[in-house]
């Protein structure tokens, strides 16, 4: 995610054309936004960085729900599951 903010901020210096960067070749100034896009769509996926994510992002899904269901009137469990553990 940095590199994307250092594009954008070097997208926008060029455009205004601020100090030397208004003499650099555009190559340059894009360079960071080629490598957001080479990490999220190369490196991510190669070293299953994307799939870590994903994994978290249900722990994190189901910590809510079960915190949810403590504080449920009569301690209801969550419409759909069902409590025998495989």
């Amino acid at each position: 995610m940095p590199f994307v903010w250092i594009g954008a901020l070097l997208i926008v210096l060029k455009w205004l054309e601020v100090g030397p960067l208004a003499q650099w070749s555009w190559w340059w100034i894009l360079l960071p936004l080629a490598l957001a896009f080479a990490w999220f769509e190369l490196i991510e996926p190669l070293f299953g960085l994307d799939r870590r994510r994903k994994v978290e992002d249900e722990y994190a899904r189901m910590r809510k729900e079960r915190i949810e269901a403590n504080f449920r009137p009569g301690g209801a469990k969550p419409a759909g599951r069902s409590s025998a553990k495989s």
